[in-house]
């Protein structure tokens, strides 16, 4: 897999730099119904196909993922508690420290 395979594959499946799992396994659904033969559209057996692998290619690269436990990409992924934890006893946000 290149890099180049990976954003052709997020293009395929219409996803940001930055999804969810979650986010991958939806949208994956939602392209095979949308191009299944049951779903009343003109079905296309190519598209279906470039879909899966496109998937399958997605989901190998999450799953080798090594996530990341450290503090800053904690508050990367949770931007709300960076706030909190920047601005919370701030007294020009109405907080003060008890």
């Amino acid at each position: 897999m290149t890099f180049a395979d990976l954003q052709k594959s997020l293009e395929i499946f219409n996803l940001s730099q930055r999804a969810t799992l979650k986010e991958l396994k939806v949208r994956h659904r939602e392209l095979v119904k949308c191009h299944h033969p049951d779903a009343g559209n003109q079905s296309d057996l190519e598209r279906i196909k470039l879909i899966d692998a496109a998937y399958k290619m997605l989901l190998a690269y999450a799953e080798s993922y090594k996530l990341s436990f450290s503090e800053a990409e904690f508050y990367e992924q949770n931007p709300e508690e960076r706030l909190r934890r920047q601005f919370a006893y701030d007294p020009v946000w109405g907080a003060t420290s008890d």
